[in-house]
C-alpha cells in the first residue's frame, strides 16, 4: 500500500493518486488534520503479532502494509473540540505527536521524503550553505536581527539592488519577495522583532523551477522578466513557461545537492543571469509542479507516481537498518508543533 500524507483539497496528491491507480497499485490520502477528532489509532506490540490500524472515515487503514509514503504535504493535527483548556490542548498535542513520530518510526516502509530530512531541508540558512558547498552559485546573503548589520548590508548592495524575504508564509500572512525601497528605509529597525533574509537582487533572462524526482530531473524557462512583477514570479504566472537545459555544472551540483540533504523529491528556484550563470535562490522539498506540467508537458506526477511504486516491496524480509533511524524529530516544547508540520505553499 502507498501511504499519501496530505489534505483533501491538494490537487498535486490527486493527480498522483490517478497515476498510481493506472498502473495498478492502491494509494490512500490520510489527512492528519482529522486526527485524533475524528479518527482513531490502535497500536498493539509485544504480542505474537503486532498491529497498527487507524480507523479513518468508516474505513481501516492497515498501516502494516504501508511500503511507500509521500510525506507530501501533511496537516496540523486536530485536536478534539471539546479540549478547550490551553494547558490541556498542549498537552494533547504532545501526546499526539509522540504517538504518531512513533508510528512512522514504526513502518517498514520507504519515504518521499523522510520527515526530518524534509524538515531539515526546508531551513534557509542550512539549504544555502548546502547548495554553496556542493558548489552552486548563491546570492550573497544576510540573515539578520541586527539593524546596524542590515543597513551595512544595504550600503554595499545598493538599496534598489536587494531584496528582502521571509523564511515561510502562510495563508494568513504570506509576503513575496520584495525588491527594498529607500523609503522603507526608516523600518529597518523592525528587524529586531524577527530574522529578515537580505540577498543582493539577481539581473535576470529568467527564472527557473527545477523538480527533481529521484534521478530524473526536470528543468523549466519561466519568462518572469516579462511580467508584471519581475522580482518574484509567483506574483505574476501569465508569462510564458517552457521546458529548459541546465549548464552541465548546475545539474552536476543539483545531484549533489540532493544528495547531500538526502531528499528524493525537491523542487528548486533558480535565477539565470544575462551571460547564462544559474543562480540557486531555494528549495521546497514539498514544492509544487503542476504549473509547470500544465505548460510544459514535463510527465513529473507520472514521475512521483512511478517513484512510490518503485518504492513498494515484495519481500517480506525486515531490513536490519530503519531508513527513519535518527531523523524523526523531539516535538516542540509549545502548540507551535500544529505549524510546523505544513510547508509554506510555494
Amino acid at each position: 500500500m502507498i501511504l499519501i500524507l496530505s489534505s483533501d483539497d491538494d490537487v498535486h496528491a490527486r493527480q498522483v493518486m490517478h497515476h498510481i491507480a493506472e498502473r495498478g497499485h492502491s494509494a490512500t490520502l490520510l489527512n492528519l488534520a482529522d486526527f485524533p477528532k475524528d479518527a482513531n489509532l490502535i497500536f498493539e506490540a509485544g504480542q505474537s503479532k503486532s498491529r497498527r490500524e487507524m480507523h479513518y472515515r468508516g474505513k481501516t487503514i492497515d498501516l502494516s502494509k504501508v511500503s511507500s509514503v509521500w510525506w507530501r504535504r501533511p496537516q496540523p493535527y486536530g485536536i478534539h473540540p471539546d479540549v478547550t483548556d490551553p494547558v490541556l490542548d498542549n498537552f494533547a498535542i504532545r501526546e499526539v505527536d509522540e504517538a504518531i513520530q512513533g508510528l512512522w518510526l514504526s513502518l517498514d516502509a520507504e519515504w518521499i521524503n523522510v520527515p526530518r530530512r524534509d524538515e531539515d531541508a526546508s531551513r534557509k540558512a542550512w539549504q544555502l550553505d548546502v547548495a554553496r558547498s556542493v558548489g552552486l552559485t548563491v546570492p550573497r546573503t544576510l540573515i539578520t536581527t541586527d539593524p546596524e548589520a542590515a543597513r551595512t548590508f544595504i550600503d554595499r548592495e545598493g538599496v534598489d539592488r536587494t531584496i528582502y524575504k521571509p523564511f515561510q508564509g502562510s495563508e494568513d500572512a504570506w509576503r513575496e519577495t520584495r525588491l527594498l525601497k529607500l523609503e522603507e528605509l526608516e523600518k529597518i529597525d523592525a528587524v529586531k522583532y524577527a530574522p529578515v533574509i537580505f540577498q543582493e537582487y539577481i539581473e535576470a533572462t529568467c527564472d527557473l523551477r527545477v523538480t527533481v524526482v529521484g534521478e530524473q530531473i526536470f528543468a523549466a524557462a519561466i519568462d518572469s522578466q516579462k511580467a508584471a512583477y519581475r522580482v518574484d514570479f509567483r506574483m505574476d504566472m501569465n508569462v510564458a513557461i517552457t521546458p529548459t537545459t541546465l549548464a552541465p555544472e548546475t545539474e552536476m551540483g543539483i545531484r549533489k545537492l540532493m544528495k547531500a540533504l538526502d531528499l528524493t523529491y525537491g523542487a528548486i528556484d533558480f535565477r539565470r543571469r544575462p551571460n547564462g550563470e544559474e543562480v540557486f535562490l531555494e528549495i521546497n522539498p514539498a514544492g509544487q509542479w503542476l504549473f509547470v506540467e500544465d505548460q510544459t508537458g514535463q510527465p513529473i506526477g507520472k514521475a512521483v507516481a512511478d517513484c512510490l511504486i518503485d518504492r513498494v516491496r515484495t519481500d517480506s524480509i525486515p531490513r536490519l537498518t530503519h531508513p527513519l533511524m535518527n531523523t524523526i524529530p523531539m516535538p516542540p516544547a509549545t502548540s507551535a508543533v500544529r505549524t510546523n508540520q505544513t510547508v509554506a505553499a510555494r
